[in-house]
């Protein structure tokens, strides 16, 4: 809890940021949430979105998924917060992180990933913005003074709270309200690539599987509408991860694929779904 003095000089600090005109710019670059509270918000955030969207309980499935994210985690910006990374059971292909260091990977993302640096992409990519912090900076951006002097205070509206977790995770129809803008995607892909590299990933998989997104733009098949709301621009996203590979070092111990992501992937019920009609239709 802060002391009543500081709390005083941060709430002033704040008002004299909006009353200076700059609110939404400064809002954007500065974040007054400190590593403590980004962890609290982000622990309401994700009671919330967990009483409302289902978990996979495989737990080999699970544990991969951790350990992968871990992994990247570990080599990251910010390898010092607690990160809690779940699979959400549904076949939409996507994921979304939460701040203060919660990573939500659906089971569709999973199964439509050709290998471990494709999905390895998208995980790190949601690191990223954790790292960078861009969702507690869009939240200071979107409700401004109010929230953020709640948050400080300690309290908070629980109705507010329900409705920004909400967006965070795309639930009710909410999907792309805190979307993010050009450079906070820019700098999210920039990790991920680098996390990638220096976890021994190959960093490739994160241009092919936007490439993927590029074929399908015309008409994104079912399942892919979710990414291609939170993850626009694929094109640009292609273009932008080459380029950022091609500045680094090769590095021949890099791993495009392992013998784990194909077996975690072949217990998905998509994947055994799509074997039953292949093998049937090969009857």
């Amino acid at each position: 809890m802060l002391a009543s003095g500081r709390k005083g000089s941060l709430i002033l600090l704040v008002a004299v940021m909006v009353s200076q005109g700059g609110c939404g710019k400064t809002l954007q670059n500065f974040n007054l949430v400190s590593d403590g509270q980004e962890q609290a918000m982000g622990q309401q955030f994700s009671k919330e979105i967990e009483q409302e969207l289902k978990l996979y309980d495989d737990p080999e499935v699970v544990r991969y998924i951790d350990d992968l994210g871990q992994r990247l985690a570990a080599v990251s910006k910010r390898p010092n917060l607690t990160y809690q990374i779940k699979v959400v059971d549904t076949d939409d292909v996507n994921a979304f992180a939460v701040p203060g260091g919660y990573l939500y990977v659906n089971r569709g993302l999973i199964s439509h990933a050709e290998n471990e640096s494709e999905l390895a992409g998208v995980m790190g990519h949601e690191v990223g913005h954790i790292v960078g912090r861009h969702g507690s900076k869009q939240i200071s951006k979107q409700y401004g003074l109010q929230f953020i002097t709640a948050m400080l205070l300690g309290g908070g509206d629980p109705g507010m709270t329900r409705q920004i977790a909400a967006q965070f995770a795309g639930i009710g129809g909410t999907l792309g309200l805190l979307k993010y803008g050009r450079e906070a995607e820019r700098e999210a892909d920039t990790f991920a690539v680098q996390e990638m590299y220096d976890a021994g990933i190959d960093p490739v998989g994160m241009a092919t599987f936007f490439e993927k997104l590029v074929a399908l733009h015309g008409a994104p098949p079912s399942g892919f509408q979710a990414l291609f709301s939170t993850h626009p621009n694929p094109q640009e996203r292609v273009d932008n991860a080459r380029r950022l590979i091609s500045r680094l070092e090769v590095k021949d111990s890099l791993k495009k694929d392992s013998k784990r992501f194909q077996r975690i992937k072949s217990r998905l019920p998509a994947i055994k779904r799509r074997e039953a009609k292949d093998a049937s239709q090969g009857n």
